[in-house]
């Protein structure tokens, strides 16, 4: 006799345990294949980031060089790889909407895998 039939969903409860670290691993892959940009906003700096959000390349006018100060230079260089990585984390959403097949996701301060996810992403350099 079986335990209500708990023990014939295990198998079942594997299969889709693999379904979905299948899925997660190609969104990963596609993360690392897809390059963003983002600019600042009078278009002097050029940040391209990776899907997951690593820089991979940035782009200075030459006129920024000459026009802009240290700080206003600084300023431009952190808004242009914000709005890349901006762009990147909207990426990243809809990856993770597609996995998560469109169910409704909890508030990220109710949802109790928020911290634990973002440590898995500061460790691997991602966050």
């Amino acid at each position: 006799m079986t335990n209500g039939g708990k023990e014939e969903d295990l198998p079942r409860l594997l299969g889709e345990i693999e379904r979905v670290a299948d899925a997660f691993a190609g969104g990963r892959s596609e993360l690392d294949e897809r390059r963003v940009t983002g600019t600042d906003g009078a278009g002097w700096v050029v940040a391209t980031v990776s899907g997951s959000a690593q820089l991979l390349q940035v782009r200075i006018d030459p006129r920024a060089m000459r026009d802009l100060d240290h700080v206003a230079l600084s300023q431009a260089l952190l808004d242009a790889i914000g709005a890349a990585r901006e762009s990147a984390a909207e990426g990243l959403q809809e990856i993770l909407d597609r996995l998560n097949g469109g169910r409704p996701q909890p508030a990220q301060e109710d949802d109790p895998s928020t911290l634990h996810l973002d440590a898995i992403l500061r460790e691997g350099g991602l966050g």
